[in-house]
């Protein structure tokens, strides 16, 4: 089975479908998406419609926590950001975000949005100690999440210590067994590795590959909407070149 795997989407509907008609051609045939669905973008109804719609798995991200309980922990960009779309968001929609879980688990697998050593503090993974600290909280044989917004793999050595580096894009990587792997799929809607290129992962469970996939978007359209929502200019800006 194919699995396609889309961490922090932040508002962008752009993003978003460009990923999702990619991911229908390579042949996924599930969703799981790994929190952030909300935050940043000017379109944080129609993500979330959108995502509802699909009926695919769907964890909580710290932005989509942030939706009901206000911004804690934020930068002012990223906090001036969600109390605008906490005003964009119905009460439905901030019900459904609040009651996603932080975790979900299946076979030798954990889907968690930041490190899955304690999932509610929303700790980056972004090296290998911080794997290394995910990793040792469970049992699962591979870790996926998202949260740093841009792309890593890392795998556990024999010695216990733990590998990393930023895995090819568009090739498949074989996570193989036994060995433990954690990887970071990079973000849909506010890549932050310098490519614009929305990014997504798609897992092949039946011969444990992983490729993380870099779709073109309308960037300008999705900076458009952010300048005409009144949200600060940076966060339109910085879509075009990827941070």
């Amino acid at each position: 089975m194919k699995l396609a795997l889309f961490a922090d989407v932040h508002s962008n509907l752009q993003a978003l479908e460009a990923c999702l008609e990619h991911a229908a051609t390579q042949g996924a045939q599930r969703l799981l998406f790994l929190g952030d669905l909300v935050g940043y973008g000017a379109d944080p109804s129609a993500v979330v419609a959108r995502v509802r719609g699909l009926g695919a798995p769907c964890l909580q991200g710290n932005h989509d926590q942030a939706a009901t309980h206000g911004p804690r922990g934020f930068s002012p960009l990223a906090a001036a950001a969600m109390r605008w779309t906490q005003g964009a968001l119905s009460a439905e929609d901030r019900a459904w975000l609040d009651a996603l879980p932080l975790l979900l688990e299946e076979e030798d697998r954990l889907f968690v949005h930041a490190d899955a050593s304690a999932p509610a503090e929303w700790r980056y993974v972004e090296g290998p100690a911080e794997a290394q600290r995910s990793l040792a909280a469970t049992e699962a044989r591979l870790t996926f999440c998202g949260h740093t917004h841009v792309p890593l793999l890392c795998g556990l050595l024999p010695s216990g210590q733990v590998a990393a580096l930023r895995p090819p894009m568009s090739a498949p990587v074989r996570l193989e067994a036994p060995g433990r792997w954690l990887c970071v799929m990079g973000a849909v809607g506010q890549p932050r590795d310098g490519r614009p290129a929305a990014c997504y992962g798609l897992f092949d469970t039946g011969t444990n590959e992983c490729t993380w996939m870099r779709v073109p978007y309308d960037v300008a359209e999705a900076a458009s909407r952010i300048r005409a929502a009144g949200l600060p200019e940076e966060l339109a800006a910085r879509l075009a070149v990827g941070r």
